[in-house]
């Protein structure tokens, strides 16, 4: 799929609003939104017409060769997640394949990154909002949390904090998640998923 070259792109971090979930598995697209705010130098604040925080820059070369990007991250819990990305791409006139989900998936093991265009669900309630919404065809940088141990349901596993053996290594892996992110806006989706589909 080409993509224009001077669209901006959305990337939308999905998680759920408030301190309670900050930390929770679910939030860890929140996380990489973060630190890809921090990288280059915002910080999110409420967007006028859409549910959303938004930070707008550049990544990539400084200056005007970087990449238009707008960070976001939906304020309207994860299973309503379509509405204000729709929102956005509309307000930003982003086409479809300029939007990236950053998402929790519970079928890849902790850590792991996975980054494509298109496809299903899989069950996630933010992805399913966001293709109900606009059609399948964003991409998606997912990022591996596992499956919950034993007979605990997928709901409370996601709903919780990742644990203080995952913590150790929750920044490294969001920071690779980041850097994933970043690789897909310059180079496109078969350089980083070369890089970055382990």
């Amino acid at each position: 799929m080409t993509t224009d070259a001077s669209a901006p792109w959305l990337i939308a971090g999905l998680g759920n609003p408030g301190p309670g979930y900050a930390g929770n598995r679910h939030n860890v697209g929140f996380m990489v939104a973060d630190l890809l705010a921090e990288r280059i130098g915002g910080s999110f604040k409420r967007h006028g017409k859409a549910q959303a925080q938004v930070v707008e820059g550049r990544i990539g070369a400084p200056g005007p060769a970087g990449r238009r990007v707008v960070l976001a991250k939906p304020m309207s819990y994860m299973n309503l997640s379509g509405g204000p990305v729709t929102a956005l791409r509309d307000f930003y006139k982003v086409p479809t394949g300029n939007i990236v989900a950053v998402h929790d998936e519970l079928d890849i093991d902790y850590g792991v990154l996975r980054l494509k265009l298109g496809g299903g669900d899989n069950g996630h309630n933010g992805l399913k909002s966001m293709t109900k919404a606009m059609g399948p065809d964003y991409h998606r940088v997912r990022f591996g949390i596992g499956r919950p141990p034993g007979r605990m349901p997928v709901a409370d596993f996601v709903l919780k904090d990742f644990s203080p053996a995952e913590r150790k290594e929750l920044d490294y892996f969001v920071d690779r998640a980041a850097d994933a992110v970043e690789a897909l806006v310059i180079e496109g989706l078969e350089r980083a998923q070369s890089a970055y589909n382990s």
